[in-house]
């Protein structure tokens, strides 16, 4: 049958999917509207199955307030040409925007909240994805919900944070301490909110790396006091390598290999447990300073304040409760 440009543009208006696509689903449906809907629909997870171990490395991370309310969302797909067009921005502003109205509590119940067109929203983004022939995904969804709140997306639309407060503070603060959330990535607010998991395993790097730093002390000063360059012999590749081009015999290579195992093992089985503990501690310190909100340096600060200091300049009870951060480059 014949399929009219009116019925096309139709068709594209409750689905936005491209006018050649439009026409051929309108043909296979005999101009059926609904049944031309749910063959680009198949389209759109067809595409999505085809495509599902392909990375979604661009697209848009948006926030919306509202109120004591923020919500930040990203919207991936695999091109920054397809995150340019204007139809997929449409989609994730409407997103953004269904996210904030409805405030879901999760990223499944987001993917389930109907927009204006009837649809929800995860079937919306199959249908983009149907349309573009490429996968999209919603890639995150987070929400706060406090006396206070700030956001901030930075200018290349691929990261973005949000930030409550237990109460209203000056606006330079919180979008600067929304700023410093999405450009510093702190693990949590404070040392008291880091999870469990992640000291434990930054306490076992630590304790490794102590380890092999003080054996390769001990077996550095055992090389220079032969003669022998530690530079020279720091792996096997550079032993072989250093001893072709004649920078060391092949005398000293072989007591270099003798002396690393010789007293590397003898290092490792005798480091003292309290200075290894002691040094641990201060690692573990330095990586709480460093990756927690309220120790960090704050990035807007000339003189070098913390966060938490520069809070309190402004308001001594205003308090940091929590934050969400997303960036596409993670």
């Amino acid at each position: 049958m014949a399929i009219s440009l009116a019925d096309i543009k139709k068709l594209r208006d409750m689905t936005s999917a491209g006018m050649m696509d439009c026409k051929k689903a309108l043909t296979e449906a005999a101009g059926d509207f609904k049944r031309a809907v749910e063959i680009l629909r198949e389209k759109g997870k067809s595409t999505l199955a085809k495509r599902g171990d392909n990375e979604t490395t661009q697209g848009a991370v948006l926030s919306r307030v509202n109120g004591g309310r923020a919500i930040l969302v990203c919207l991936g797909c695999e091109t920054d040409f397809v995150a340019a067009t204007p139809d997929f921005k449409t989609l994730a502003a409407s997103i953004a925007d269904a996210a904030i109205a409805e405030f879901p509590a999760d990223l499944e119940a987001l993917k389930a909240v109907k927009a204006a067109d009837g649809y929800t929203l995860d079937e919306n983004i199959t249908n983009q994805a149907g349309k573009t022939g490429e996968k999209h995904v919603l890639a995150y969804y987070g929400a706060l919900e406090a006396p206070f709140v700030s956001e901030y997306v930075h200018f290349n639309g691929k990261l973005g944070a949000i930030v409550s407060f237990n109460k209203e503070v000056p606006a330079e603060i919180a979008r600067g301490i929304a700023m410093q959330v999405a450009s510093m990535n702190p693990v949590a607010v404070d040392e008291n909110s880091v999870p469990a998991e992640v000291i434990e395993s930054e306490r076992t790097v630590a304790i490794q790396k102590t380890k092999d730093e003080q054996v390769q002390k001990a077996v550095d000063a055992a090389l220079k006091k032969e003669g022998i360059n530690p530079a020279h012999v720091d792996s096997e590749d550079h032993i072989e390598s250093n001893t072709a081009k004649g920078w060391i015999t092949a005398e000293l290579a072989q007591k270099a290999r003798e002396i690393i195992a010789k007293v590397g093992a003898e290092k490792a089985a005798s480091l003292p447990a309290q200075m290894i503990e002691n040094i641990v501690k201060g690692r573990i310190q330095k990586f709480l300073k460093e990756n927690t909100l309220l120790e960090q340096e704050y990035q807007l600060s000339d003189d070098k304040k913390t966060v938490a200091e520069a809070l309190k300049a402004v308001d001594p009870e205003a308090k940091v409760l929590d934050f969400k951060r997303f960036s596409l480059a993670d």
